[in-house]
């Protein structure tokens, strides 16, 4: 019996419908984004999980997420992550229920506390970042939601509630800034996030003047004069993390002149920062990346709207010049009926609409990096990767706090069809299929080519590029049944099982 008919013998044992094959084309000349890293944070989970969780389980987690060993099938042990997100925190654990933020799991410490250092803090979160750095992950990054409450306003880590209003003492930007440095320098890291988020108000949600989290507004005139005091202090020390702007809370808000928040000088943010002319521009400075970030919340549904806005926002990025991060994104809302954020999913359907939402991403905006917002969640709700349950209860309580199952999602393999095989310095090139049911896009490094198909339809078979003589064909699965599971094709064709993200990896 022949390779092939093998092949297909199998694939019709397993219930496969075999069709004729479509044909996908892949042109390595014409190239666009280079890619620089996948990733997700820290929030708000590691802080308990790493502190308090036993080691087994903080390894396992560790393993899923940054390793790139494989098996002795040749599947994966984990997606391999290329950028870890460390959220610096502002204090609010320190003030407890003064902090007027109620959930515990919501606060943070602070590194900085009474004029004094203490790198004893945040020490969940440092076993993490140590976990990432031994698994080798490309790249780490410090990010803010508040600066220290010792230096806002208000005296908390919450905003005042008012759009625009940047809850931050600017008497203090010589403190903050050396705050920033200290801490920066201390973990090594690669980048540094100073804003999150700046257009929504992150103030009280209730009269009694509580908020849900750390978190302040900022307006693009503010964020230029920060940028330039951090750029001077970064500077004047030698640091070379590197500062990147602006989080934007929608992407709308990065390219688009005319929104909700034009009046308090919140949008428009690639033209504000990046254009000469510009009174805030800042690409000038050497610290801060040429590139911008933003969050794909809120604008992922339905699938015209999706493909619209990430053409207007690439169309602006090609204007200026610039790269694009997508760095933070979980399904929020109801997504015009496609999806709701609440109730978790570990299944198939959360993770083909988020990989629609990553070819998105990549293939029309034309992101470098695209980063997923909780690496592990508690929550009955899809923001994570990994869920932790303790006796099927579900929630950031005691009852999850110092130890829990962990639990896998599909979305977290559907990842790793990503951020596995797609690493830091690929290029995307042109790739084309003739099926509608079927999203394509192809990545090359000097000795192999990454093809990641994403298939919302029935098994169809796809016939795969000759690109060398000698090549070596191998491909990743995620389905109902498979989690990156490892096959290998000894055919000029592969079948795409129903509803699946698939890795074809071809090197030469």
């Amino acid at each position: 019996m022949t390779a092939f008919k093998k092949q297909l013998f199998f694939l019709l044992m397993l219930g496969f419908h075999v069709s004729s094959a479509q044909k996908f084309s892949i042109d390595p000349t014409v190239t666009y984004q280079t890619m620089h890293s996948f990733g997700a944070s820290d929030c708000w989970s590691m802080q308990m999980i790493g502190r308090y969780y036993p080691i087994e389980k903080r390894n396992k987690i560790a393993e899923l997420l940054f390793s790139k060993e494989v098996d002795a099938t040749g599947t994966p042990k984990g997606i391999g992550l290329s950028m870890w997100r460390f959220n610096i925190g502002a204090g609010s654990t320190e003030q407890g229920t003064e902090s007027k933020i109620t959930n515990e799991w919501r606060r943070a410490e602070c590194f900085l506390e009474n004029g004094k250092y203490d790198w004893s803090k945040q020490q969940g979160q440092q076993w993490f970042l140590e976990a990432a750095k031994r698994h080798g992950v490309d790249f780490t990054l410090g990010f803010l939601n508040s600066a220290p409450a010792s230096m806002t306003k208000n005296g908390l880590a919450i905003g005042s509630g008012r759009l625009g209003e940047w809850n931050f003492d600017k008497s203090k930007v010589n403190e903050f800034a050396n705050f920033l440095t200290q801490v920066s320098a201390k973990f090594a890291f690669d980048y540094l996030s100073p804003f999150n988020e700046p257009q929504w108000d992150w103030g009280p949600k209730s009269k009694t003047g509580f908020g849900s989290q750390e978190g302040t507004p900022i307006n693009n005139e503010d964020i230029a004069w920060a940028a330039r005091k951090l750029d001077k202090t970064f500077g004047e020390s030698k640091l070379k993390t590197r500062i990147v702007l602006t989080e934007a809370a929608q992407i709308d808000y990065l390219y688009n002149s005319k929104t909700n928040r034009s009046e308090v000088n919140q949008d428009n943010q690639i033209e504000a920062f990046f254009d000469k002319s510009s009174k805030n521009y800042v690409g000038n400075l050497k610290s801060v990346e040429h590139l911008i970030c933003g969050h794909s919340y809120f604008t992922t549904s339905p699938t015209d709207e999706l493909v619209k806005k990430r053409q207007a926002l690439g169309d602006k990025l090609s204007q200026q010049n610039i790269n694009y991060w997508q760095s933070e994104y979980c399904i929020l809302g109801d997504n015009a009926g496609e999806i709701k954020g609440n109730k978790v999913d570990f299944g198939m359907k959360t993770a083909l609409y988020v990989a629609k939402v990553i070819h998105a991403d990549l293939t029309h905006a034309n992101a470098s990096a695209w980063h997923w917002w909780l690496s592990v969640s508690a929550n009955d709700f899809k923001d994570g990767l990994i869920y932790v349950s303790n006796n099927g209860v579900k929630g950031e309580n005691d009852t999850n706090k110092f130890d829990g199952e962990i639990i896998e999602s599909k979305l977290l393999w559907a990842l790793g069809n990503y951020a596995r095989f797609i690493r830091p310095n690929m290029q995307r090139i042109k790739a084309e299929v003739d099926s509608e049911k079927v999203l394509v896009s192809a990545y090359k490094s000097q000795n192999q080519v990454v093809v990641v198909f994403v298939n919302n339809a029935e098994s169809q078979r796809m016939e795969l590029p000759i690109l060398r003589k000698n090549q070596k064909v191998n491909a990743f699965v995620t389905s109902q049944t498979e989690n990156l599971a490892h096959w290998k094709i000894s055919t000029n064709s592969i079948e795409l099982p129903t509803e699946a993200i698939v890795t074809v990896v071809i090197a030469y």
